[in-house]
């Protein structure tokens, strides 16, 4: 595999870097107190400055961590002793403490060992085949992963990687560009995970409404939710109107030249999937999938204590979706393996031999989510929750019909610079909450819904998003590629869901403010397409 001279350097200079660092005696810190710059504006510069260096530098390591020592720094008042301390003691092993963090990590080495086994037993060989003989053109490829992704809605990390792995085959077919396949992976995420009632999103979403129904108001903000549906609706008819523009267009041009990477960096380009046993059957991809999408239900509603007699709604409202991820991959599995070995398409050695194969593949991810959390430790450590709440309280005043559209594009930025979206939600809801309270409650509801899709436009938009690294990963796409692809669409969704929520303010209603988004949103791909 070809490695440029740029990626050995930048390699070997953080691993000296931190064998410099680790190699120094640092003594505990005590427990310090809040840093003078906390609650300050400066609380966002780190996560700025590393996605600045990402867009610039195509270093995705590098610069998560420039951006974690610049967190740091402003944390520790310049203290060398003090800086180090909080990178590691704060940050990375703080992280990798948590017990939610470890178990998507778990849950990604799980999912990783499945998609080695399918790949081993023949089952993707033997569904891209039978894909192949089905769906004739690119668009087909393309509406075929939209529609997968949306079916998949449970959760965003196992919707990422699942598709990805599934629909790669048959958009390589069909050369579709790696860059298309990860914007239609990521788009069908989170979006489509925040609109669904039965998924991981709508659990956490509904634990921060106190004081209310959580579930009813997330039913009841669907409607409302236009990032979501806009995207979705941007999706289908960019792949119809073939309206790519952009970065993503060049992408496009060159994989109809058999070119499906277009940029230097090709990380997955000479990826071997091993021997391959060319008896696998579809069967061997589709029981894997529906079993893992099963016990990963089963799993959920488990921690959410179904099976004590809590009813299926409340549980899943209730369930720890990392640990119930967790509990269902493992199963979905063992099953697998059971599967494979029973029918004899790999024995017992092969299959044990794919779990470090697919550990190893999701490597890169693993790496760059651990980067990400420790930044965001780094943020919270330096008050930004706090900063944006005040900031929202003070400015919310004589704009309530404007307040919808400016918590979206406050949702927006607090997402995409943190690069979570399920932080976002735990900030920005309860502030909606406590100014609506016992006054209008449908322009609760519209703003409620406008924090959700803000928090999920930031986080498609991110670098440093946790789902916007596997959207990458499931594709198999340089990150920094898919990042600069998708932008230009996100950004163009965010700004017809910013006219749409203005008028939702007025109007009150979705039933008018959804169709009139609807309408903007296919008036501006057609004015897109018309330009190319």
């Amino acid at each position: 595999m070809h490695i440029s001279k740029k990626k050995v350097l930048s390699v070997c200079s953080s691993v000296f870097v931190l064998t410099l660092i680790l190699s120094m005696t640092v003594f505990a810190a005590e427990k310090a107190p809040k840093p003078q710059l906390y609650a300050t504006f400066w609380a966002l510069i780190p996560p700025v400055v590393a996605i600045a260096l990402a867009l610039i530098t195509k270093e995705v390591y590098s610069s998560l961590f420039v951006g974690i020592l610049v967190g740091a720094l402003l944390y520790s008042g310049f203290s060398f002793e003090k800086t180090v301390v909080h990178i590691f003691e704060g940050g990375i092993i703080s992280v990798l403490s948590d017990k939610y963090n470890v178990g998507i990590l778990v849950f990604l080495v799980i999912l990783g060992a499945m998609v080695s086994l399918m790949n081993r037993a023949g089952g993707s060989a033997a569904f891209g085949e039978w894909a192949g003989q089905h769906i004739k053109l690119r668009v087909g490829a393309q509406l075929a992963t939209i529609a997968l992704g949306v079916l998949i809605f449970i959760d965003d990390y196992f919707n990422c990687l699942t598709v990805g792995s599934v629909m790669r085959p048959v958009t390589d077919k069909h050369n579709v560009s790696r860059a298309k396949l990860s914007y239609l992976i990521d788009a069908t995420a989170a979006p489509v995970c925040i609109i669904a009632p039965i998924s991981s999103w709508a659990a956490a979403v509904t634990g921060f409404v106190e004081g209310e129904d959580g579930f009813s108001i997330f039913m009841q903000a669907i409607p409302y939710n236009f990032y979501a549906l806009l995207t979705i609706v941007m999706m289908i008819g960019i792949v119809l109107l073939k309206a790519d523009y952009g970065p993503m267009r060049t992408h496009e041009m060159n994989a109809l030249k058999g070119d499906l990477y277009t940029t230097e960096n090709r990380p997955y380009e000479n990826v071997s999937e091993g021997v391959v046993n060319h008896n696998g059957k579809v069967i061997d991809l589709v029981i894997p999938i529906l079993s893992l999408i099963v016990c990963c239900v089963i799993g959920m509603i488990y921690t959410g204590r179904f099976f004590d007699g809590v009813g299926f709604v409340e549980a899943f409202s209730n369930s720890d979706a990392s640990v119930g991820l967790v509990l269902g991959s493992f199963f979905g599995l063992i099953i697998t393996i059971a599967l494979y070995v029973v029918r004899k398409v790999l024995n017992f050695s092969d299959c044990m031999s794919c779990i470090p194969e697919g550990f190893k593949a999701m490597v890169p991810a693993i790496m760059i989510l651990t980067f990400a959390w420790t930044l965001k430790a780094m943020t919270d450590s330096l008050g930004a929750a706090e900063f944006v709440a005040t900031t929202v309280e003070q400015f919310a005043g004589g704009l309530m019909n404007f307040l919808p559209a400016i918590i979206f594009l406050i949702g927006c930025f607090l997402a995409f610079a943190t690069g979570t979206s399920w932080g976002t939600f735990g900030i920005l809801i309860p502030i909606v909450v406590a100014i609506f309270a016992n006054t209008n409650h449908e322009l609760m509801i519209i703003s409620i819904s406008a924090c959700m899709a803000g928090a999920v436009c930031g986080d498609h938009c991110s670098p440093i998003s946790d789902t916007t690294i596997m959207a990458s990963a499931g594709a198999q796409c340089d990150h920094v590629s898919h990042v600069s692809t998708q932008l230009p669409y996100a950004i163009t969704a965010a700004a017809v869901s910013f006219v749409t929520y203005i008028i939702a303010g007025f109007v009150q209603s979705a039933w008018i403010a959804l169709p009139i988004g609807i309408v903007l949103m296919v008036g501006t791909l057609l004015v897109l397409s018309m330009k190319k």
